[in-house]
């Protein structure tokens, strides 16, 4: 089986945690070729529609007993883990890779937690994950081999995006910059729908348009090889309508230095939960 990233995908896998996001990236892993049969769900909550799911693809879900797997997708709450470690440990073979999407649990909270567990990634995906365009960062310890490590890459591929940073402290940045950042592009999308009904335009019409707008401009970055200022820079005539509107946005304490203020904050808070 090969992934989106070109890497083999696992031959098998344990998933604890399908949620919102842990069951949206099930469902992006099985359409990228992961073999439903060499797949485990453990679900405390499990909905209809995750057992129809199981049924149809043949994935074992919530089975009395959970042998080992290539591997081990952590993906529950991040304040049910300390209850959940010793089932978790349990799943840990010698040659498991944990994959932890735990927000704000460090590589040494899992090792502390999971004994058993020698190669440890930690991944922080956004919300588009859910439907394959996400952006995830990841950061893997010294016992993850680049075997491994191209396994996990080619499952997280498969939601979108991955990067690789060099630290784990380097986890917090990304949390702070593609984790919450979907908020920050929701939120533009409010303003510009409040800015429109206060130019004089009806509430319905200025959504929509506000939201079509910034749907059109991800999806021609996305089709683009350029980067954004230049694709910025071409719909900007001099003198124009768009000229006026980012000078306001472009002012040394407008949109930019907002910008990196809440960044800034979102990556201390992400600190201040890893404790």
């Amino acid at each position: 089986m090969v992934g989106s990233a070109g890497g083999a995908l696992p031959a098998s896998l344990t998933l604890v945690g399908a949620g919102k996001m842990g069951g949206a990236m099930l469902e992006s892993w099985l359409a990228a070729g992961l073999d439903p049969y060499r797949t485990t769900v453990v679900e405390a909550h499990p909905t209809d529609a995750l057992r129809a799911l199981c049924t149809a693809r043949g994935l074992a879900l919530n089975p009395a007993t959970v042998a080992p797997a290539a591997i081990l997708v952590v993906a529950i709450k991040p304040q049910g883990f300390p209850d959940a470690a010793p089932d978790l440990d349990r799943m840990v073979g010698p040659d498991t890779v944990v994959l932890s999407i735990l927000a704000g649990k460090t590589v040494a909270d899992l090792a502390g937690r999971l004994p058993s567990a020698r190669a440890i990634v930690r991944a922080m995906p956004n919300l588009p994950a859910s439907i394959g365009r996400g952006a995830t960062g990841a950061f893997a310890n010294a016992a993850v081999t680049p075997e491994r490590r191209d396994a996990v890459a080619a499952l997280l591929s498969a939601n979108g995006l991955v990067e690789w940073v060099g630290s784990e402290a380097e986890i917090d940045a990304v949390t702070a910059l593609s984790g919450s950042g979907p908020a920050y592009v929701f939120l533009m999308v409010e303003a510009m729908a409040e800015a429109g009904i206060a130019a004089g335009l009806d509430p319905q019409v200025a959504a929509r348009l506000a939201r079509a707008t910034v749907c059109g401009a991800g999806a021609l970055l996305d089709a683009s090889d350029l980067p954004a200022s230049e694709l910025r820079r071409n719909v900007t005539s001099p003198g124009g309508t768009t000229a006026a509107a980012l000078d306001v946005l472009m002012r040394a304490d407008a949109l930019s230095p907002l910008v990196r203020e809440a960044v800034a904050a979102a990556q201390r808070r992400a600190g201040e939960l890893a404790g």
